[in-house]
């Protein structure tokens, strides 16, 4: 690997950073709101620059949407198990700063997708760069035949070869991502395990999910990027090895990390921004608005703002969230059997998405393992009914309903005994609509005293997800150093065209 590259891709793409001085010359001070992925990323480079910052996050611990915290009997909990792709050049970035080597994130060395037929998909033992990565995988796929790929339709699978990042989003306006996969005509077999579970994964379900995204997501994942189909996961809880450390190196450079704060309002002048938080108020320079999707869209409704732009108002208050999602994490008396992955992607088996054996890969997981003898399984029902988020009995189905789907999927669970459960529930992630990708809020606001960042803005590179949320939170800090005139940070993306070039 080039030591200058972020990894093994030779065409990935560095969208340079802000020229000018590495510190400041003159204080100022900055507010970020959110304590996620897009607020840590955006708190590290402002301070790193010398920027005097201030971190509000309304829970007790750091990492939003990608927490963990800790339960009775030596367990921890989180809202599910996150992929590390080895694409995430921006989120790698962010925590190389407590973490060099990424000793922390190890591979996971496959994550089959099964249907109760027997179809299953693999991605090991592929070739990392495309389009031989993707072409081996048909080739070995029991979902193509030769039949079959002679219905899908050449000039919609030529687009996906075709992409030109921003524009591609664009194209797509108006279509959903089921919308697509009909035009697409791929064989039912390959549609649900390698398309409709991975459109899943966006909490999505592709008749609400935008086609843009989708197509952003085969480039990035299958067939821009020489990175390859697996990726790496953390090797303990996420605050212990990630977020915590994280939390220990802001506060090194000086920022004040308020977490267990949650900020009521804002407002934005010529002259600054001012925060409250309970009956506290902090005046700022500028702030970085990182909070979750429903909490951003609150603030900025009740935001006064000069110069007053409704129609941006609007633009963020027409966002909107995914359908709830449901992880139950199961404390077994038994193993399951030694052969079982990692992490299982599923279709067709009810509410049942994915299936992941964490003392296969986590420390605190292992350890509870060996001392009690059984496995720590996690179930997650991704894009559920809406009265799941409101209803417990609705809920409990749900429950239910996936543990009688894991006895299906690995049967030697059903006589084991389950000594602890915890269930979480949630409806606070993003949904990437079909509605046009300009109407989108992006990173800049109408003050130039207030940025956005998070997965749920307008980012015009080929990232999603939590790298999307590392990235816009380095744009956000970019976009204020730039104006005080000082340096900022590289971003790094898979490549923004695709391996044909658009007549």
């Amino acid at each position: 690997m080039t030591r200058s590259l972020p990894g093994r891709d030779r065409r990935a793409v560095r969208h340079p950073g802000p020229l000018g001085a590495q510190t400041l010359d003159l204080p100022h001070q900055v507010a970020v709101i959110g304590g996620g992925i897009a607020g840590l990323a955006a708190s590290t480079v402002l301070a790193e620059h010398g920027v005097t910052v201030t971190l509000f996050e309304s829970s007790d611990r750091l990492g939003g949407r990608v927490a963990s915290w800790p339960l009775p009997g030596h367990r921890t909990m989180s809202r599910g198990f996150h992929a590390f792709f080895r694409q995430y050049y921006n989120l790698r970035s962010l925590l190389r700063r407590t973490d060099p080597t990424l000793r922390h994130l190890v591979p996971v060395s496959d994550y089959p997708l099964q249907r109760p037929d027997g179809l299953r998909d693999s991605f090991t033992n592929l070739p990392r760069t495309p389009p031989w990565s993707v072409l081996e995988f048909v080739r070995q796929s029991p979902s193509f035949s030769l039949r079959s790929l002679s219905k899908v339709d050449v000039k919609a699978a030529l687009e996906l070869l075709q992409v030109h990042f921003p524009g591609t989003y664009d194209d797509y306006d108006g279509e959903t991502a089921a919308a697509f996969l009909d035009r697409l005509r791929f064989p039912r077999d390959a549609r649900d395990l390698a398309l409709e579970v991975f459109a899943r994964s966006f909490f999505a379900d592709p008749t609400h999910f935008a086609a843009g995204e989708l197509v952003a997501m085969f480039h990035t994942y299958f067939l821009g990027s020489a990175e390859g189909l697996l990726f790496d996961v953390p090797d303990d809880d996420y605050d212990t090895c990630l977020w915590a450390p994280l939390g220990e190196h802001l506060a090194g450079l000086g920022v004040t990390v308020r977490t267990g704060t949650c900020v009521a309002g804002l407002s934005v002048d010529d002259d600054g921004v001012r925060v409250t938080a309970g009956q506290e108020s902090l005046s700022v320079d500028a702030a970085v608005l990182a909070a979750d999707p429903r909490a951003a869209r609150a603030l900025v409704a009740g935001l006064t703002i000069e110069p007053e732009s409704t129609t941006w108002k609007d633009d963020v208050a027409a966002t909107y969230n995914a359908p709830p999602f449901v992880v139950v994490r199961l404390w077994l008396g038994g193993h399951v059997h030694g052969d079982r992955p990692a992490f299982l992607g599923t279709a067709g088996y009810g509410p049942l998405d994915n299936v992941s054996v964490l003392e296969r890969f986590e420390e605190g997981a292992a350890a509870w393992s060996r001392a009690r003898g059984g496995s720590v399984v996690e179930l997650h029902a991704y894009a559920c009914a809406p009265e799941v988020a409101e209803d417990p009995e609705a809920a409990a189905e749900v429950v239910t309903r996936l543990v009688e789907e894991l006895h299906r999927v690995y049967p030697e669970t059903t006589q084991v005994p389950v000594l602890a459960r915890e269930v979480l529930v949630r409806d606070d992630c993003t949904l990437i609509g079909p509605e046009p990708w300009r109407q989108r809020p992006g990173v800049t606001t109408p003050s130039p005293r207030l940025m956005l960042a998070g997965d749920w803005v307008r980012c015009d590179y080929p990232v999603a997800l939590m790298e999307r949320a590392a990235t816009t939170g380095f744009m956000a800090a970019n976009e204020l150093l730039s104006g005080w005139g000082a340096a900022g940070e590289d971003l790094w993306t898979v490549p923004v065209r695709g391996l044909i070039r658009r007549r």
